[in-house]
């Protein structure tokens, strides 16, 4: 291997893109189970007095799994197009894959804990209100676009050469 062909393609280049994978189903994986968790002991406290609510107020628990399906999709993306330096997997190649990961990663690890923090507050709020459920909705949609914008960042930052 020549010199020139190690100083552009370096052996610890596809380290970067495998922590890019990594870190897109890490920490959007993170982001949804918290969301899942704050969201379910909100139902559960509320379906004691309300259990006819229950299947209504799943929706932020729903919500916060699709922000796991957002760095599930990069990942695979990444982890599909990783080859070996000699292959010629770049180290400019890798820091994009980096990029693309903590990109859906942090943005979904975000809306995670937003959607549940507004899940756990929404579905208490209403069992004693049900006029604050659209509210509610409303919120969680702004939330849940903040891992949509991780994801478009991240598929932009993959698909460049």
């Amino acid at each position: 291997m020549s010199s020139e062909l190690t100083e552009t393609n370096p052996v610890y280049g596809p380290f970067f893109g495998v922590m890019g994978a990594a870190s897109a189903i890490i920490f959007s994986a993170l982001g949804a189970a918290y969301g899942t968790a704050k969201s379910g002991t909100g139902i559960a406290a509320m379906s004691v007095m309300r259990p006819e609510l229950i299947m209504k107020c799943i929706i932020p628990v729903v919500m916060a799994g699709i922000i796991a399906i957002y760095g599930l999709v990069i990942a695979i993306l990444i982890a599909g197009n990783i080859a070996s330096p000699d292959s010629g997997y770049t180290l400019y190649k890798g820091f994009l894959h980096l990029g693309a990961g903590l990109a859906v990663g942090f943005s979904g690890l975000a809306a995670g804990f937003a959607i549940g923090i507004v899940g756990d507050a929404g579905v208490r709020g209403t069992a004693q209100q049900p006029r604050l459920f659209v509210g509610m909705i409303l919120i969680l949609i702004f939330a849940e676009v903040l891992g949509l914008y991780g994801l478009i960042v991240a598929i932009f930052l993959y698909t460049k050469n």
